[in-house]
């Protein structure tokens, strides 16, 4: 029988929670998503170690990890490889880079947490694809991307991704009403860095948003985001 939030034969989706799991890693074991409790975490896999993509990569979110902290939000690696792997490689990157990387890395040399979470691309062999799951701070997964073993990730990018999922739950539970996040974010072209007011779902709703808030039509409009 599947935990809560894993579905038979299928891989966690947008709101569902994060499967409970054991794992090992270059910073010991971790029991996910339960050691970070009350923090959002980023679970990101990578197709091996000692491969360049993937090295320019880890270089990217260690120089961005204080920013992942300061949003409240942990770091994790994976890949199927052997831990010893995982320690030689980043005491390679640090010796030969002159960059530390703080945040721990699943051996998964199993694969079965790969497999679990919908990272292994049957036309791609064993590796992991670059997936990554952004998960909140109720173990709830919010985001998923996956790029090919080609294509490195835009970091920059998830960090956006957390920050507008936050800005998101943080105007709601403060009462300011829910709000959505336009693209490009907070540089959108038509928006800067307002963002898009819950369409209304009466008339009456419709004609007060026109009044209160800036808008294109009754279905989008913006505000300031507020403090």
């Amino acid at each position: 029988m599947s935990k809560e939030g894993e579905k038979e034969g299928s891989f966690p989706l947008i709101g569902d929670k994060f499967p409970e799991m054991e794992v090992g890693t270059t910073h010991g074991e971790i029991s996910l998503p339960e050691d970070y409790q009350d923090r959002w975490f980023v679970l990101f896999s990578h197709p091996g170690d000692f491969t360049p993509v993937c090295t320019t990569e880890f270089v990217s979110f260690a120089n961005r990890y204080d920013q992942f902290q300061e949003k409240g939000v942990d770091l994790i690696g994976l890949s199927i490889d052997q831990v010893f792997s995982h320690l030689k490689w980043t005491e390679w990157i640090e010796d030969e880079l002159d960059v530390e990387i703080p945040f721990p890395i699943i051996a998964d040399n199993t694969g079965n947490v790969a497999k679990k979470l919908g990272m292994i691309h049957p036309g791609k062999g064993s590796n992991t694809v670059r997936a990554v799951f952004v998960v909140d701070d109720r173990g709830t997964v919010r985001t998923i991307l996956y790029y090919p073993q080609e294509l490195g990730r835009n970091i920059d990018e998830i960090l956006r991704v957390v920050e507008g999922l936050q800005t998101s739950d943080s105007s709601a539970a403060g009462g300011k009403g829910h709000v959505a996040i336009p693209a490009d974010w907070p540089n959108n072209d038509l928006l800067g860095d307002e963002v898009i007011v819950e369409p209304a779902s009466t008339e009456e709703q419709a004609e007060e948003n026109l009044k209160k808030y800036d808008c294109y039509d009754w279905w989008l409009c913006h505000k300031e985001l507020e403090e």
